[in-house]
């Protein structure tokens, strides 16, 4: 059959999710089903499996589906994938296997056996309790006290004041870990709309929003679920303020936690490889390269043991932040060819999980490929990737990811000798940053310069980069104009044009220099 280019709807998308043994559980568990229908979703399954795209026509003439009946067969296909998809999950989700538990306990009472039903939720929220599974154990306990109101079976006196008591303070965990989720989403919000802080306004907003949200809590009572999301929200403050060792002290925290609670390590997977990705890209941004390459071993380690990839979501999210430090990596060491080689690579990755990687995520992925690019000397595979980023309309991208995108455009642009090009870009750049509101001292001061480029004597333009670097290089640590420096090495590129030497070549030497001179930094 020819390739079908159309995207798979959600039961086709759901199936090919689905591993091996996944689809051999299927038939399996299919095959069970005393039913008359099983023969026609199971031909259907075969025909979405087959086909290379959603090609209607292929798939009714293949599974022999009635097309009056192909959304009815596929609703039914949808459950029983679901179904199965469960039982076989049992032993591997910590929350599925609880949540089998009470159902088991339901069963038990309906029965009126229920003291057994007793003993399962017993059970069943003590291994809650053990791995931090606190609604789960909170539902527990409320039907343990559904079942000890009925006076059914005459507990003790104390019973009532245990299980009262037990309510309290569960909810009381689940709240106080739920608002300082809510703190922390709120913040990666409002990043994504705003990017890092600018001017004084915006540290003032940013500080007022973290003041007014943020919960009261005990030290001393924390739980470690309520640890966790306040390491976090406290992190998404901190790197919105570009405060780099605050974010680095917040997700070691989160880090050490694991370590301190290895069996969350899977039951919260996600939020572990977070943690790992958050403190790459704080001791990115601190330039502290032996602890970079410690932590980064650790995550490959991660990755190859697969103890703690419980899925497909933990796997796409821990290969999505390795590739992203692996860039890092190479932007710390200059190391901007041997990138270049890693990116096929990193490509096929998102390309084979669009669907799974959020749009933000991916133009990070592209602006990091076409920085790779740019360093390599490739200006034209740069621009193009670069492209993909500008000629995006999605309103929720980060405003910064765009203004960056259009000054590393601008730099490849002259970098290619297109003057005509370079024109058209110049006056389109400024009009975008001044519509963002977000032109500050260094774009201005990139801009003034380029603008005037085409006015100068070849003799005189060693001398104007020399000047605009030493300009440059007085902002670098200003705390409302170093944030171009996170996105762009404009004084490398500077420097390469008055040395005449390639990117690459300077952004090695600097990482030669600064070596081994990093201080260890203070939690």
């Amino acid at each position: 059959m020819e390739a079908d280019k159309a995207k798979p709807d959600a039961v086709q998308e759901l199936i090919r999710s689905m591993t091996k043994a996944e689809k051999r559980s299927f038939r399996l568990y299919a095959t069970r089903l005393d039913d008359s229908r099983h023969a026609k979703f199971l031909a259907l399954f075969d025909a979405l499996d087959a086909a290379a795209g959603y090609d209607e026509a292929w798939i009714l003439k293949s599974s022999r589906v009635p097309k009056r009946q192909l959304a009815n067969v596929k609703s039914y296909l949808c459950h029983q994938l679901l179904t199965s998809l469960r039982q076989s999950g049992v032993g591997s989700y910590d929350d599925i296997s609880l949540h089998e538990q009470l159902d088991f306990a339901r069963l038990l009472y309906a029965k009126g056996m229920y003291r057994q039903s007793l003993k399962v939720l017993d059970r069943a929220k003590l291994q809650a309790m053990e791995r931090q599974q606190f609604t789960i154990a909170l539902e527990v306990v409320e039907f343990e006290k559904l079942i000890e109101s009925q006076f059914i079976t005459r507990s003790s006196t104390t019973r009532a004041d245990d299980l009262t008591n037990e309510v309290l303070n569960l909810s009381h965990t689940i709240q106080k870990a739920s608002e300082f989720s809510n703190l922390a989403i709120q913040l990666y919000a409002l990043y994504l709309k705003r990017g890092h802080v600018r001017n004084l306004n915006d540290i003032m907003y940013v500080d007022d929003f973290f003041t007014r949200h943020r919960p009261g809590f005990d030290a001393r009572k924390q739980g470690v679920y309520e640890q966790l999301y306040m390491n976090l929200s406290n992190y998404w403050y901190s790197y919105i303020k570009q405060d780099f060792v605050a974010c680095y002290r917040s997700t070691q925290r989160n880090v050490d936690l694991f370590s301190e609670h290895p069996t969350l390590k899977h039951s919260l997977s996600d939020l572990y490889f977070k943690s790992f990705n958050y403190l790459l890209e704080s001791l990115f941004f601190l330039r502290h390269y032996q602890r970079f390459t410690e932590v980064l071993g650790m995550l490959r380690a991660e990755i190859d043991g697969k103890e703690n990839i419980r899925n497909a979501n933990a796997s796409i999210l821990a290969h999505s932040f390795y590739y992203a430090s692996c860039m890092n990596l190479h932007f710390m060491e200059g190391s901007f060819t041997q990138g270049v080689a890693q990116i096929p690579e990193i490509l096929a990755f998102v390309d084979d999980n669009k669907s799974k990687i959020d749009q933000h995520h991916i133009l990070v992925f592209y602006y990091k490929v076409a920085s790779l690019y740019f360093g390599s000397g490739n200006v034209k595979a740069s621009i193009s990737f670069l492209n993909k980023i500008i000629d995006t309309r999605d309103e929720d991208v980060r405003s910064d990811l765009q203004c960056f995108a259009r000054i590393l455009r601008l730099m490849a642009t002259y970098e290619s000798n297109d003057d005509v090009m370079m024109e058209y870009q110049l006056k389109s750049t400024y009009r975008f940053l001044v519509k963002m509101n977000d032109l500050n001292l260094v774009q201005r001061e990139f801009l003034a310069f380029l603008r005037k480029l085409d006015t100068l004597y070849r003799s005189d333009i060693h001398e104007r980069f020399r000047q605009l670097r030493e300009k440059l290089l007085r902002y670098e640590n200003m705390p409302y104009e170093k944030r171009p420096f996170l996105y762009l090495d404009l004084t490398s590129w500077l420097e390469s044009k008055i040395k005449s030497v390639s990117v690459q070549e300077i952004v090695q030497q600097k990482f030669e220099q600064r070596k081994g001179t990093t201080p260890p930094i203070k939690i």
